[in-house]
């Protein structure tokens, strides 16, 4: 089993769900945060002054899959996140030793 973090624009979300639902991603979790990765920000001009917007909104997915389909929920991420311009985002594939059903106690594989 693996753990795939996705920080991607806040805008592609609704690609991105799009795309996972279209492979039958069997889950995922959501998390709404403000960070910057290597552009550092944005700088803006409101009423002729600049400033600076270092920490921009992002989303945060977290999937756990089966080593088979990491393949193929990575690559959906991917082409659906993608504009092309700086700050679209990182994947981020973790190995998870055990996932555990709490309703009925399965574990493993079985129990994403």
């Amino acid at each position: 089993m693996k753990r795939i973090d996705a920080v991607i624009r806040r805008e592609q979300f609704g690609k991105v769900k799009l795309a996972l639902e279209a492979i039958s991603c069997p889950g995922m979790m959501v998390f709404t945060f403000r960070g910057h990765g290597k552009q550092g920000g944005l700088t803006e001009t409101y009423r002729g002054r600049k400033f600076k917007v270092d920490l921009l909104p992002k989303v945060l997915l977290t999937i756990f899959a089966n080593d088979g389909d990491v393949k193929k929920v990575t690559d959906a991420i991917s082409k659906a996140a993608k504009t092309g311009e700086i700050g679209d985002g990182k994947i981020f594939v973790a190995s998870c030793e055990n996932a555990i059903r709490i309703r009925t106690g399965e574990e493993g594989a079985v129990a994403i």
